[in-house]
């Protein structure tokens, strides 16, 4: 069995050591990489080139936000799980609709890390509890404000009523497989409403998507 291939990014030397010990227990991870920031992660990636990067956001010399715009561009391959003590829903959003895969709290328990990484790993998001209620939230201020719920429309696209059901049930966080299954259709018909729905809002994978979905109120 292919291992997962992991590279840890943090500048708290007793975090990366805890962490790195709870990833080594896990029998097909591999953690290939620590770095203490984000230049240094990068200087170092190409001889690496993880499968997930988990990436703290407040770090010397380079930031989280900057080292997950540096990935996004030039290894794009590269999931990245934020794992932070930043709660802020604008943060959560902002990060997700730029790429990134999945966002954790330090103090998630361990099983969750290992959820997150799996997760991204097959389906490319990883959607916990307190990035949907950050959503929900988003979505309500913003509904309440201007919009009705479940507007579909904006003035940059318009989805087709099967790419609106698809992208509802993403946003519900369910796989290709289990929407394929429970709208009827094949998976690789699902995939490619997927994909009409990333070219549309202009998105580089699912996470970015869901972000952009509940910013501008397309669920």
């Amino acid at each position: 069995m292919r291992k997962i291939k992991l590279a840890l990014c943090d500048d708290h030397t007793l975090f990366r050591v805890g962490m790195a010990t709870i990833l080594g227990q896990i029998h097909d991870f591999e953690l290939v990489l620590e770095a203490g920031n984000g230049q240094e992660l990068i200087d170092r990636i190409p001889r690496k080139l993880p499968d997930v990067v988990l990436l703290d956001l407040q770090m010397p010399v380079m930031d989280g936000t900057a080292t997950a715009d540096y990935l996004r561009e030039n290894y794009p391959l590269i999931k990245i799980v934020v794992l932070t003590m930043h709660d802020e829903d604008r943060m959560v959003l902002h990060l997700l609709e730029k790429g990134v895969s999945g966002y954790l709290l330090k103090d998630a328990e361990a099983g969750e890390v290992e959820k997150a990484v799996r997760k991204v790993m097959d389906e490319g998001v990883y959607l916990n509890e307190f990035v949907s209620k950050a959503m929900l939230r988003k979505m309500t201020n913003k509904t309440a404000v201007s919009k009705p719920i479940n507007a579909f429309y904006n003035s940059k696209i318009l989805l087709s009523e099967r790419e609106k059901e698809v992208l509802m049930l993403i946003c519900e966080g369910l796989s290709t497989l289990e929407i394929s299954e429970k709208i009827f259709l094949s998976p690789r018909t699902v995939e490619g409403h997927r994909l009409r729905i990333l070219e549309k809002t202009g998105t580089k994978n699912t996470a970015g998507m869901v972000a952009y979905a509940f910013k501008n109120s397309l669920v």
